[in-house]
């Protein structure tokens, strides 16, 4: 290998560019993980942690990706046999939901458009018609990363009350946290599942779960799947005084910590609106190159990624692998039916205005090398919009 001058552009909608000062935080020796110290550090990441998730009654922290408290979630409040309604309507809902079979639970899912948000209306039917009661929990992704479709958490809650039904009510925020708008207790969700590896803006290593005291509730009445490494009851003990049923992952706390002190510089309405105005310029460059956003739904366009569709007879992971050689930019890759048919450009965490114009201009150049049809002017059309907004 020869060195490449400049640096990588991540591109991707998770794993999101860490930012120096994280970095630097992570450069530290590690302390005692049962001393004082320690103990008083973690208990400020829950604080900021309740903050950034719209206070819970308390945050886990697992040394996992998002995939671990996905299994946290489920084996927490729920035991084999249960009945778990899920909205399936992109490639990691399904995922979620394979989750859940393997834990032994009866997931049942309603399939949804991937091109389109979860619909209320369809989940509220199908909980009335369960008059015993027999479901226990109900499964939605916020943003599917998979499509760059977000949907309207706040609805579906009120779709939920509205039938009076019992449900635990499960939300994964893995790509929306700290990039969307989300008020986990004033939307009444139960359990978010999150990763540190987006908005939140930290290499991947950390998972979390966010729980209402409804959750924490059913998790002490219910025996719950087998688990023993994600267990909540262990985790509650210890975390009490700020520690951990097992040796933390220490550098990645300390980055942690960082994170959320750069996040509450900036302030949420800052960061919220930074997000929506780099995802507006992404697709407005996108409609000027005559490409398809996949997302259908003009109300649910992703502020943390846009997935966007090639022609029929091309081959977007071959213009992938053409703008990662050229110009040291990695875009997403399309996932499970979408391979070879999408590909993904992340706008999320930290990235500002001439850091999106230059992955835009990346893309431009392989468009054009890679011969995939299309119209000039996208990046002028971004450029356009920054400069307005």
């Amino acid at each position: 290998m020869t060195y490449r001058g400049g640096r990588h552009f991540l591109q991707l909608p998770g794993p999101t560019p860490v930012p120096e000062r994280v970095f630097q935080a992570m450069n530290r020796s590690v302390i005692d993980h049962r001393g004082p110290a320690f103990g008083e550090m973690v208990l400020g990441l829950f604080e900021g942690l309740e903050w950034v998730f719209g206070d819970p009654a308390h945050v886990f922290i697992f040394p996992s990706s998002a995939t671990g408290c996905w299994e946290s979630a489920l084996a927490n409040v729920l035991s084999p046999g249960d009945r778990v309604l899920l909205w399936n309507n992109g490639f990691f809902a399904s995922k979620w939901g394979e989750v859940g079979r393997a834990l032994g639970l009866r997931v049942e899912a309603i399939d949804g458009d991937w091109r389109r948000p979860a619909d209320p209306e369809r989940i509220a039917a199908r909980l009335a018609d369960d008059r015993e009661r027999r479901i226990r929990a109900v499964l939605v992704v916020h943003n599917e990363t998979s499509t760059g479709v977000t949907s309207d958490i706040a609805a579906v809650r009120e779709a939920l009350d509205e039938t009076g039904h019992p449900a635990l009510f499960m939300v994964d925020t893995v790509s929306s946290l700290a990039a969307t708008p989300y008020r986990q207790a004033e939307w009444g969700v139960d359990v978010t599942v999150c990763g540190s590896q987006k908005g939140l803006m930290l290499p991947p290593g950390l998972g979390f779960c966010a729980v209402s005291e409804k959750a924490l509730a059913r998790h002490r009445a219910s025996p719950g799947a087998p688990r023993s490494y994600f267990d909540w009851t262990a985790m509650l003990r210890d975390n009490e005084g700020g520690y951990f049923p097992y040796t933390p992952p220490t550098t990645l706390l300390y980055g942690l910590e960082a994170s959320l002190a750069l996040l509450r510089e900036e302030g949420a309405d800052a960061t919220f609106s930074r997000h929506a105005r780099h995802a507006g310029a992404t697709r407005r460059a996108v409609a000027a190159w005559g490409l398809r956003n996949y997302c259908q739904d003009p109300k649910a366009v992703s502020s943390a990624g846009t997935t966007v569709m090639v022609g029929d007879g091309e081959d977007a992971d071959a213009f992938r692998l053409v703008v990662l050689e050229r110009f040291d930019m990695s875009l997403g890759t399309g996932l499970g039916p979408l391979k070879g048919k999408v590909f993904r450009i992340g706008h999320l965490g930290d990235l500002n205005e001439l850091t999106l114009m230059g992955a835009l201009a990346g893309v431009e150049m392989g468009l054009k090398m890679s011969r995939i049809a299309h119209e000039p002017g996208g990046l002028s059309a971004a450029a356009d919009f920054l400069a307005e907004a």
